[in-house]
């Protein structure tokens, strides 16, 4: 049976390649994608999903709009990462209509009270705050919670210590991990120790062009800005694309490797958004998190171009030669 889903997201270019390589894969039914404020003003990102959508004919699946605004915090977007529209400049023509008479956290209360279902979190948690506010059985009935969030050793990418989706709501990713705490259960962590080292590289997108010209020219139109910000912000040739290895690591656990602990994330001051990982049990609190720390980047590249492309393994024959060009 397909393992069903719903991706709470805040599309945002890596983002909208994490659906697309859902929305690939054979072994996953999305029920539906959830908005939340973050890279992109939430009407924003309700509008670049139904591109990503259509892009893949799959408009059958349905999106609702949550949070515009953070719990306590003001709203900043990270539009100067991806983009004045939110998908890298590429400025693609808006797909008309689709609007749902449930809110995001309507949509996942609902469904979570009558389908065995996943939750892959790809932008900050402040819809699943909510969903714990109005309905906290609902998110008790999450299957599995995996988190693009956070960091355990590795610097953050936008204060010296936090991860954005974290620092732009951390009283919601509190109140997430504390309500992990109290279920007993852990939440998957992918954090930037693991999602930095995952780089799409212009020989891998060109590669990809070549495998597939539709998919490869649209990867291409809204990543272009990205990859000029990495450029210019961290002299990467390329761009780190965090969200689909979250996505990656549910379909297949076993690209990443991590260890369980204790996790709390600041809310307060200069360290806002931290997460800090109790690796060595410091406070002798339970788990509330697995993190994830190593990362199989040639793994994630076969899954993500075979699914992604409907390429078997040996039609990618060059793509462990451009990895380990690009790693050297």
């Amino acid at each position: 049976m397909k393992r069903k889903i719903i991706i709470d997201c805040d599309p945002g270019i890596d983002d909208s390649l994490a659906i697309m390589l859902a929305l690939s894969s054979n072994d996953i039914e999305v029920l539906g994608i959830t908005i939340v404020c973050g890279n992109s003003p939430v009407e924003m990102g309700f509008e670049n999903a139904k591109k990503v959508l259509k892009q893949m004919n799959r408009l059958d699946i349905p999106v609702y709009i949550g949070a515009s605004q953070p719990l306590k915090k003001e709203y900043i977007s990270a539009l100067d990462t991806h983009g004045s529209d939110g998908l890298g400049e590429s400025f693609l023509e808006n797909v008309e209509g689709y609007q749902q008479s449930l809110t995001a956290v309507e949509f996942l209360s609902k469904t979570l009270n009558q389908e065995r279902c996943s939750v892959i979190a790809l932008g900050p948690l402040t819809n699943l705050a909510h969903l714990i506010e109005v309905d906290e059985q609902a998110f008790n009935n999450i299957e599995m919670l995996v988190s693009m969030g956070g960091s355990y050793k590795a610097h953050g990418n936008c204060s010296p210590v936090a991860e954005y989706n974290y620092w732009e709501d951390p009283e919601a990713a509190s109140l997430v991990y504390q309500q992990i705490s109290k279920l007993d259960r852990l939440i998957h962590m992918a954090g930037l120790d693991v999602t930095r080292k995952v780089v799409l590289t212009p020989n891998l997108l060109s590669y990809m062009e070549r495998l597939d010209s539709d998919k490869g020219e649209f990867i291409r139109k809204i990543t272009k800005y990205y990859f000029d910000f990495h450029w210019e912000w961290e002299h990467i040739v390329g761009c780190v694309i965090n969200d689909p290895l979250a996505m990656a690591y549910f379909m297949q656990p076993d690209l990443c490797r991590g260890f369980k602990s204790y996790v709390q994330i600041e809310t307060e001051s200069l360290s806002r958004g931290q997460s800090i990982v109790d690796a060595y049990g410091y406070h002798r609190k339970k788990p509330n998190a697995y993190v994830l720390n190593e990362v199989d980047v040639e793994g994630f590249f076969e899954l993500f171009f075979e699914c992604l492309l409907h390429k078997k393994k040996d039609e990618l024959s060059l793509l462990h030669k451009l990895i380990v060009k690009e790693e050297q």
